[in-house]
């Protein structure tokens, strides 16, 4: 199967390099996809040298799957191309996540909804992905009412410029600011840009995106979402009230049978979910998991994820697994 990674050389597209070798995909050939200044640049799959080109010449070698990770801008002008070609994208990026006749996929939520004939295909925002993989069994079970999330999130997910202001400050090195303040030792209620309505457009995403994954436009959500000086993995608290009354224990169950959470809930011990657990791995972390006391039918947990691989990268190529298992590409 001839794959583009488009946005290849940048901080998910290189990652989304490193799933794609590590969950054995059948890659038969790459075809790495970067900006004009990063043409010709060489980058290195499964021991193999390959050459990145543009993104015109890789819709010309017509691959059968494109996964996107270059911006909504780049997505709103070559992810149609490549669907014209004959080929399957999958985008990560912003641009197509709230069209109507574009799916929204976590693949442990929803993937049956997808089809022969989905060309594009999007990739749901990082901090939406854990979220919806934490609530799906519990909606199943009692059906999600509201939600109230604050995130906390890593300086990975505004990318390498942010990272590197992040490192530069605890040198104490002065260099490219990719925030308005200070990172280091600090803490931004201020994650992409301010809407009319007072909420960012990264809280609005979480509104929108969960509802239309989870395939239910009564599911109220409410979010505030934090940057805070943490290299890789995202944090949420969340506070999810439902219709019906649970049981605590039948709640940690249907948890722990979810596919793809791993709990990690044992106060006593002091084990709980950190960013520093989820580095490097694929699962969504749950713990912290305690009856909200004020208030009945309501649950408080802390969710943790890697936004680089399950938050981007990793759920991108789940979908695209899911295709393949279904010889939809």
């Amino acid at each position: 199967m001839r794959v583009a990674v488009v946005g290849a050389t940048g901080l998910v597209g290189s990652e989304m390099l490193k799933v794609l070798a590590e969950r054995n995909f059948p890659v038969s050939e790459l075809i790495p996809v970067a900006s004009e200044k990063s043409v010709g640049k060489k980058i290195t799959f499964k021991s193999k040298e390959y050459t990145v080109v543009s993104a015109e010449e890789a819709v010309a070698l017509r691959p059968q799957l494109a996964i996107f990770s270059a911006g909504a801008g780049t997505s709103k002008t070559w992810a149609p191309k490549f669907a014209e070609a004959g080929t399957t994208v999958v985008d990560n990026s912003s641009a197509w996540r709230m069209e109507p006749h574009i799916k929204l996929v976590v693949p442990e939520v929803n993937a049956h909804v997808l089809t022969a004939d989905d060309k594009i295909i999007a990739n749901p925002n990082c901090s939406t992905i854990q979220m919806v993989v934490a609530l799906v069994g519990l909606h199943k079970a009692y059906k999600v009412k509201r939600v109230v999330v604050s995130t906390y999130q890593s300086v990975t997910g505004t990318g390498k410029k942010a990272v590197d202001q992040l490192m530069n400050e605890r040198q104490g090195i002065s260099g490219p600011m990719a925030y308005p303040y200070k990172i280091d030792m600090n803490a931004l209620p201020h994650i992409d840009v301010f809407l009319d309505n007072g909420y960012t457009k990264e809280e609005m995403k979480m509104v929108n995106e969960t509802k239309k994954i989870m395939g239910d436009e009564s599911i109220k959500v409410t979010a505030t979402t934090v940057r805070i000086p943490v290299i890789g993995g995202h944090s949420e608290s969340i506070n999810v009230e439902f219709e019906k009354e649970f049981e605590l224990s039948y709640v940690r169950k249907i948890l722990e049978d979810t596919p793809g959470v791993i709990v990690m809930d044992d106060p006593k011990n002091n084990i709980y979910p950190m960013p520093i657990n989820s580095h490097n791995r694929d699962e969504v972390f749950v713990g912290r998991i305690r009856r909200d006391e004020t208030q009945p039918k309501t649950l408080n947990m802390w969710v943790v994820a890697d936004n680089l691989r399950k938050g981007a990268a990793t759920n991108a190529i789940q979908i695209a697994e899911y295709l393949v298992s279904k010889k939809f590409i």
